[in-house]
């Protein structure tokens, strides 16, 4: 196993790393309010599915009952 003499590494200093994500004011806001906009439309595309589903299985019988 090879040996490493690492002095002065910012590994072995004490102090917390910090970590900072450079995001302009208002960028998380944007993307939580996409992500539920688009949440809402796949909703919305679900409820459509449904009923053109009820209607495609359910129609002809009551066409031929009415």
């Amino acid at each position: 196993m090879s040996q490493h003499n690492i002095v002065g590494s910012e590994a072995f200093e004490k102090r917390p790393h910090v970590y900072i994500r450079t995001l302009r004011a208002g960028t998380l806001r944007k993307r939580k309010a996409r992500m539920a906009v688009a949440f809402i439309a796949g909703m919305g595309v679900a409820v459509v599915a449904g009923i053109v589903a009820a209607v495609a299985a359910f129609g002809p019988g009551l066409a031929a009952g009415g």
